[in-house]
């Protein structure tokens, strides 16, 4: 067979269609013309929604068994933390019960020795509870006002604490309201004492209105960084025992003769949201010397009134 007359073109199997790059040229034109189609009528919205409600089933199905480990995962997380917690728990009451079975004891121990000394029961006075306002708006002093006044029994001179230590003292007192001057101000002093050598001293406020100092204090005093200072009672107005303050700082000059301690108060008056006001503690012996000297005369008119009348 002659070579001119073989037929040259390809097979069906091997014929091609329309280009590669035409196709890709129409389906790139048509995704762009969906796609602003869609951002401008929201034409694809109807179909998105039907194909989402079509497949939740199925995602649902999907997504249990993860949803099962995470809440067994969970469940058995909670249950060593419950566990923790409990165990802590009872750690800590039983820390509690033991401190609270010494405090006991060392409150008996304490009344048989004042008991046997002769000396008074520790005084232990009144207090109304309060919330802090607002911090005055005087730049050059260091005070708050809380929402208990006159109307509330409050009077001038009473300490101020929280569950820290001594706050202050009332110095104003308004009819709703107090205004309480902070161990910090420049024109507070307390007296205190040293917890650790049983020295008595006086702590007044800084300049600067952010601590407090010991003032006269000797050279070769023995006070140490990390002495706690509680109120020493003396004054009439603190009661004694409460803590006050920590020394942070000690300078000794012997050419001076006085050694400079600094202080930093243990109650922080910026974290203080609620306070006790205490009645000062001259005012509250004298109304419980009265209430004694009343019973006892009560007690001393009754059995009279009774011998009038069996006389007559």
């Amino acid at each position: 067979m002659p070579f001119g007359t073989l037929d040259r073109s390809p097979p069906p199997f091997f014929k091609q269609g329309t280009p590669a790059l035409t196709k890709l040229a129409m389906c790139s034109a048509l995704a762009i013309f969906l796609m602003v189609a869609d951002a401008r009528f929201h034409l694809a919205g109807p179909a998105r929604s039907a194909i989402a409600l079509a497949l939740h089933p199925l995602q649902k199905a999907l997504l249990a068994p993860v949803d099962a480990w995470d809440t067994a995962g969970d469940y058995l997380r909670g249950t060593e933390r419950a566990m923790a917690a409990e165990n802590e728990a009872r750690q800590q009451l039983t820390k509690q019960a033991e401190r609270l079975s010494r405090a006991n004891q060392l409150e008996a121990e304490n009344a048989r020795l004042r008991a046997l000394l002769g000396l008074r029961p520790a005084l232990t006075t009144q207090s109304s509870a309060a919330e802090v306002l607002y911090e005055a708006p005087d730049p050059y002093s260091r005070r708050v006002v809380i929402d208990r006044g006159s109307h509330d029994g409050i009077q001038p001179g009473s300490p101020v604490i929280n569950d820290a230590g001594v706050l202050g003292q009332v110095t104003r007192v308004y009819n709703l309201s107090s205004e309480v001057t902070l161990l910090t101000d420049k024109d507070a002093a307390i007296p205190l004492l040293n917890v650790r050598t049983q020295v008595r001293n006086i702590a007044f406020g800084n300049a600067g209105g952010t601590g407090m100092e010991l003032r006269f204090l000797a050279a070769n005093a023995d006070v140490k960084v990390g002495d706690l200072m509680a109120t020493s009672g003396l004054d009439g107005i603190y009661p004694n025992g409460l803590p006050v303050a920590k020394v942070t700082a000690v300078e000794r000059r012997g050419e001076a003769g006085f050694a400079q301690v600094t202080l930093q108060p243990v109650a922080q008056a910026d974290a203080a949201h609620h306070v006790l006001v205490l009645q000062p503690a001259a005012q509250f012996e004298a109304a419980r010397a009265e209430a004694r000297a009343a019973s006892a005369a009560a007690a001393a008119s009754a059995p009279v009134k009774g011998k009038k009348g069996v006389a007559k």
